[in-house]
């Protein structure tokens, strides 16, 4: 439930904030999939099959090969979100950005991309601006260990780090596996259904009308945000 103070907003960036289903997630895709062929030598089926089994396991292809395989989290993150042209890909929603900038509270991103990235797309839909914050994957290295959503430990961390109790934060995301974990630790939840969201290692476009218990709002743009509470 949000009380009288204004919550601390924690949005997630693709799927939420922009389109990133239609180009971006193709081409990260690829450039993921040819770093895991190259660096451990792998074929393309053995780096699908590896890379589904380290989402399975950790939430993020990075903490397998870090863990398993002594890839270096930072020549990871650069080397497969280079992505060029990557301004010319970005869309959103002119609405979504004018309710952000009336939405009152502190508003951070919360991403599992790198920092770089994230700011990049902030900067060519031009809402850098109306955030906080950027809360990236190299900030989430809790209890000295790379942790990055859906790891609720790593959510109570964040809070810890704003200063606030995690039932003053919202998350806001298109995946519902982060908001159950944010909802573990006492934060709001809303699901952004604005975008599809496309599996990354393929398969049909996944769309759901139907509300989770742990989520307490279902929207498809930001405008309802505005309203006093997050639940219905």
């Amino acid at each position: 439930m949000i009380r009288s103070a204004a919550p601390v907003w924690l949005f997630d960036l693709d799927n939420t904030l922009h389109d990133a289903a239609s180009h971006v997630f193709v081409e990260l895709n690829r450039s993921i999939g040819a770093f895991v062929q190259r660096e451990l030598q792998l074929s393309e089926e053995e780096s699908n099959a590896l890379r589904h089994h380290y989402w399975q396991r950790y939430g993020a292809t990075l903490l397998g090969l870090v863990r398993h395989h002594g890839i270096r989290a930072a020549h990871f993150l650069h080397d497969t979100h280079r992505l060029p042209g990557l301004e010319a890909q970005i869309s959103g929603h002119r609405h979504d950005f004018v309710a952000l900038k009336a939405l009152p509270g502190r508003k951070f991103i919360l991403t599992n991309g790198p920092r770089a990235y994230a700011l990049r797309v902030l900067r060519a839909l031009r809402i850098e601006h109306l955030f906080d914050g950027v809360l990236a994957v190299e900030d989430m290295v809790c209890f000295g260990q790379w942790r990055p959503k859906p790891d609720a430990r790593m959510l109570r961390c964040i809070a810890v780090r704003l200063g606030v109790h995690p039932s003053r934060c919202v998350l806001v995301e298109d995946t519902l596996q982060h908001q159950k974990s944010a909802r573990r630790v006492g934060m709001g939840t809303v699901w952004m259904q604005r975008y599809a969201r496309i599996n990354p290692y393929g398969g049909h476009v996944e769309r759901w009308s139907k509300r989770p218990a742990y989520v307490d709002r279902v929207v498809r743009a930001l405008r309802p945000l505005r309203r006093g509470s997050v639940r219905p």
